[in-house]
């Protein structure tokens, strides 16, 4: 997905949907770091992908608070 449709996605969602959304992205970022740990991960770059999607997902909560 496009940078800018996934942030145009997290304006239009509630606080509520945003943090159930954080969760999952942490725990796919645990399951990826524990895949790379063990060698079993293919796409590395994927960690990369998925940190600065929760960073995104931070601040769209935080400007929802606002």
């Amino acid at each position: 997905m496009k940078k800018t449709n996934f942030v145009k996605e997290l304006n239009t969602k509630s606080v509520a949907e945003l943090n159930n959304e954080l969760v999952a992205a942490k725990k796919e970022l645990f399951n990826l770091r524990f895949q790379n740990a063990t060698n079993q991960l293919d796409n590395t770059s994927r960690i990369k992908e998925v940190r600065r999607n929760i960073a995104r997902i931070q601040g769209a909560i935080t400007k929802a608070n606002a």
